[in-house]
């Protein structure tokens, strides 16, 4: 196996990963894992979770969450009945609770199961720092990125697969440094480009329902700018990290808050 087989891999995991049409944002990605197969075992999968952390209910705090939480799901709902996707969201079992820890951490299932942790709500600080995090944590289960996720896992994993048996004849040496060229070349040039991909979709989407919900999408920055304190300058380069930098963040956010506002507009809501 020579350099051009390598590459020619490589090529082909990237092409693969765009290679079917969301319904949900028009565009491409990949996604052979259905709703039916996914949300049974991700709703046992919250409820075993639930069952071993410390839900909090009957304060403010636990209000607030599962007010906003029904607010984005219902912004979401206007969302996609608007564009034609009406019972897109059928099998979702929306369920919104917050739990004791002090991790700074909140996300949703796919099907709608949403957790925040309590670590959290000091940079939150407010009904709209919440939207903010709630939005962009509906969004990702809105568009499938955990199937997504695994889609792409499982195509780089056949890729390893692939380069194993090419090399097999091969030293052992030379296997694996084509298996660690593999490895390399697709975690950095793919899976996390894709991850971040991801964050910036689910941004830009969360401006939008928390826009819908009512709650001023200009507050999101003020949000990631706290998030961004809070790090404490941690955070490791964008291009090792699943997530945007801060900075990267802020800024496409700052871009996505006019149509974030004019597709609030057309349900009414203005600011």
């Amino acid at each position: 196996m020579n350099k051009s087989v390598i590459i020619i891999s490589c090529v082909l995991f990237l092409l693969i990963i765009s290679c079917t049409t969301n319904p949900f944002t028009g565009k491409k990605d990949l996604n052979f894992v259905s709703n039916s197969e996914l949300f049974p075992t991700a709703f046992q999968q919250y409820d075993e979770f639930l069952t071993e952390n410390k839900v909090v209910k009957g304060t403010s705090q636990s209000a607030m969450v599962v007010s906003v939480g029904q607010k984005i799901k219902n912004a979401a709902e206007k969302y996609l009945n608007a564009k034609g996707y009406k019972g897109y969201l059928d099998g979702y079992a929306w369920e919104y609770n917050l739990v004791q820890d002090p991790a700074v951490n909140a996300w949703c299932m796919p099907g709608g199961k949403i957790v925040v942790y309590t670590g959290i709500l000091p940079i939150t600080q407010n009904e709209a720092g919440l939207a903010t995090v709630l939005g962009h944590e509906v969004a990702h289960a809105l568009v499938n990125h955990g199937a997504q996720r695994m889609s792409a896992s499982t195509i780089q994993q056949l890729g390893a697969t692939g380069v194993a048996a090419a090399t097999s004849g091969q030293s052992t040496t030379a296997q694996q440094l084509y298996q660690q060229a593999y490895g390399v070349t697709t975690q950095y040039g793919a899976m996390l480009p894709f991850s971040r991909k991801h964050e910036n979709e689910a941004d830009e989407i969360g401006l939008i329902l928390m826009a819908i919900a009512g709650y001023n999408p200009e507050q999101a920055i003020a949000f990631w700018q706290r998030m961004d304190a809070n790090s404490g300058g941690s955070a490791p380069p964008e291009f090792l990290s699943t997530h945007p930098s801060s900075n990267t963040r802020i800024n496409n956010i700052k871009s996505q808050i006019p149509n974030a506002k004019a597709e609030a507009a057309k349900f009414g809501v203005k600011f």
